[in-house]
């Protein structure tokens, strides 16, 4: 008696404890597709000239993220070593300009609506104050492509535009008025 239930305490164990890896499987593979698509999308906007740069260039991008993930999930907060290997990976491979599309595809492309709505918004800034809400965008983008999520991404941009409508501020524009 006490050895049948004991084989089937051991049975249970086994079964429940395989099903965990499974589920865990599942949900790994689920995200390593859905990585490699963001990937693959931001990367064939590139335009590369042959398939395998594709292929290498959307595995760097969904190795990062991935990395990114990990990262998060360990707490390691340590991200500008990464990053700076990540870039310096696509470097190898890519322009600059490209380099800049893949960090526009990692944030949504914020950058640049952006800006398009301060200069709508504001149509009298000055060249010199275009230049200092596109750098600090572009400080921002640095910052968000290392994000884990859609919302940390956002929140980088949205503390760069407390940043930017303080200077505006200061340089006497309402942001009531406009």
């Amino acid at each position: 008696m006490k050895r049948s239930l004991l084989a089937s305490a051991i049975i249970l164990i086994l079964i429940f404890s395989g099903g965990q890896r499974v589920v865990a499987q599942t949900e790994d593979t689920a995200y390593v597709r859905m990585v490699t698509e963001r990937a693959g999308k931001i990367v064939a906007k590139l335009g590369l000239p042959d398939s395998s740069k594709f292929y290498q260039v959307r595995t760097m991008v969904a190795d990062q993220y991935r990395d990114l993930n990990a990262m998060s999930q360990r707490k390691d907060t340590n991200l500008a070593k990464q990053h700076s290997a990540y870039l310096a990976k696509l470097g190898t491979v890519l322009t600059p300009q490209q380099i800049d599309q893949v960090k526009d595809g990692m944030t949504y492309g914020v950058v640049e609506v952006t800006y398009h709505a301060y200069c709508e918004k504001y149509p009298a800034l000055t060249d010199a104050q275009k230049s200092y809400i596109m750098n600090a965008l572009v400080e921002a983008r640095e910052h968000a492509m290392d994000g884990g999520s859609s919302k940390e991404k956002h929140a980088w941009f949205g503390k760069y535009k407390g940043r930017i409508n303080n200077y505006l501020s200061a340089q006497g524009y309402n942001q009531k008025k406009n």
